[in-house]
């Protein structure tokens, strides 16, 4: 019992903003300093936040830190229980270039906005750059779920949730109506 208090001692789970949070509506500032003690509390809090919340991925934003980080990656996520594993990444001042035009539309959903989903069109194929925590630099071409998790998680650090992204809001509502009788654990 001692052993397990300790692990909630270190772990340290941040209130996630909730769309109508005019924090969530604000342009990120871009990250400065790497390899800080301040960046790697910041990125624990980050991961455990969003492990607790089984989520796919998380902007700083979302927990009122105004910086261009984000993080991603899961193994198996039972809020996208068809999706494709993605590698856990750290993403600091991201730049997202498509390539191509083509676009595919998506079921997505959104720990600020909790209980709801909506079909949104995102680019199937993208590369992405950035750095690490440590500065060091990211350059990846990615596609499917991949793609899509990087444009939505991007998307927070320029003020923008994906219901503004829904082009067709007959495809968007509450899980439960949308999919019952699926645990989709996203509030």
């Amino acid at each position: 019992m001692e052993k397990a208090a300790k692990i909630l001692a270190i772990m340290a789970i941040r209130e996630v903003l909730k769309m109508g949070d005019p924090r969530l509506l604000a342009v990120s500032e871009p990250v400065r300093e790497f390899g800080t003690p301040a960046l790697e509390s910041l990125l624990a809090d980050m991961r455990d936040t969003m492990r607790d919340l089984n989520g796919a991925g998380l902007a700083a934003p979302q927990i009122g830190v105004n910086l261009r980080l984000v993080i991603f990656g899961m193994d198996y996520n039972p809020r996208y229980p068809d999706a494709a594993p993605v590698p856990y990444t750290v993403l600091i001042n991201p730049t997202l270039t498509p390539i191509g035009e083509d676009m595919e539309e998506g079921w997505e959903g959104c720990l600020s906005v909790p209980g709801m989903r909506g079909v949104v069109p995102r680019y199937k194929h993208l590369r992405y750059t950035g750095v690490d925590a440590d500065g060091l630099p990211i350059d990846r071409i990615v596609s499917g779920f991949h793609a899509r998790v990087v444009q939505h998680e991007a998307d927070h650090l320029d003020g923008i949730l994906y219901p503004r992204r829904i082009a067709d809001l007959t495809q968007f509502g509450f899980s439960d109506a949308l999919f019952p009788g699926q645990d989709l654990a996203d509030d």
